[in-house]
């Protein structure tokens, strides 16, 4: 009808995680079940929990993952920010000249970012233009600096990669950091009308990287140790980040939405519940906000030298294999039935109040 979305469904009435997905045939409906509150817009514009903090889950980005989900049946949803071969190529010349001391690391430092021009954003399996992807782009970026020693650190306890190696350490290399979603499991009841997302977290994984002839980039498929502690306490420290730096938060609800869409999707929820959705559905139905799509960042260098290697740069992106996620752990539980049972929605009240 051309009317705007009120407020109260464009932020799903508050709601902040899911735990549950209920299915229930009578009333023909699919209902998300979780944890939320009023909620309020904060100094950078993030609509977040009055009280919690905490970043709101966007009707946008569920659009985006039920629309999609049949799709990252085939690769997945990922993003990465990525040097250039050439300009890895000419970074690779930059650095074999012997540099030390303050000043002149950051100088070598401009030097460095100069060399490696701008880098490329890839977004897979979500459309780039959608809130969806700024929401995997941004975490990435953010994350990338916050290990690099380019930003400061929003929580304690949390360092920088850099700030973890020291100049006696040997063998270091250029690390891969990238964050894909983790969980103990999905669990069911018998029927398949509940499920619930147990042990719902974001991981932080890692790996070494090494450049190759005519500055293309091999992954090693191991994790230097300092790399792989720095990624520890950033799954460690995640939730304290999410709710410090709201893009985080909306990461995870992002991958909690791609796991729900491939659940829906692989599980036939919707014809289980006898329910058709085609607003929801049909991006002609009901469009969503469109972005400039990201296409490109301004390289940005911190460095260090170790044993007479420079540790200069991060790769990486995030991850989200939710068709993987949901074949490897469906797990059979007589617990969720009863959380079900429980949760029957109340007549004409559909939304947190």
């Amino acid at each position: 009808n051309n009317k705007p979305v009120p407020d109260e469904i464009k932020y799903l009435a508050g709601l902040q995680r899911i735990n549950y997905v209920f299915v229930y045939p009578e009333r023909q409906d699919v209902v998300l079940v979780g944890v939320g509150e009023a909620w309020k817009v904060d100094g950078k514009g993030n609509v977040v929990g009055a009280k919690s903090g905490g970043p709101v889950i966007l009707l946008d980005d569920l659009l985006v993952a039920l629309r999609t989900a049949r799709g990252a049946s085939q690769g997945g949803i990922t993003c990465s920010i990525d040097p250039t071969p050439e300009g890895l190529e000419r970074m690779k010349q930059v650095t074999t000249g012997p540099v030390s001391g303050g000043q002149q690391a950051q100088t070598f430092a401009a030097t460095l970012a100069k060399s490696l021009g701008m880098q490329r954003i890839s977004v897979h399996g979500v459309p780039a233009t959608s809130h969806f992807a700024r929401v995997l782009v941004a975490a990435d970026y953010r994350m990338k600096r916050i290990a690099m020693n380019l930003d400061p650190s929003p929580v304690r306890g949390l360092t920088s990669y850099l700030q973890m190696i020291s100049p006696r350490t040997r063998g270091i290399r250029t690390p891969r950091f990238w964050l894909e979603p983790s969980y103990a499991a999905l669990l069911h009841d018998v029927d398949g009308l509940a499920f619930e997302l147990s042990g719902s977290s974001v991981k932080a994984m890692t790996e070494e990287d090494f450049l190759v002839e005519g500055g293309a980039i091999k992954h090693s498929g191991q994790a230097n140790p300092i790399a792989q502690r720095w990624a520890d306490m950033m799954t460690e420290k995640y939730p304290e980040l999410a709710v410090a730096d709201p893009v985080f938060g909306q990461l995870h609800n992002c991958m909690d939405l791609a796991v729900i869409g491939a659940l829906v999707v692989r599980e036939n929820l919707l014809d289980k519940a006898g329910l058709s959705l085609p607003t929801i559905m049909d991006s002609t139905e009901l469009g969503m906000i469109e972005f400039f799509p990201p296409k490109q960042v301004e390289s940005q260098a911190s460095v260090m030298n170790v044993k007479g290697r420079w540790v200069a740069t991060a790769s990486g992106g995030v991850a989200i294999n939710s068709w993987g996620i949901v074949e490897k752990l469906l797990r059979d539980s007589d617990k969720v039935a009863p959380a079900r049972d429980k949760a029957v929605p109340v007549d004409n009240v559909w939304w947190w109040n």
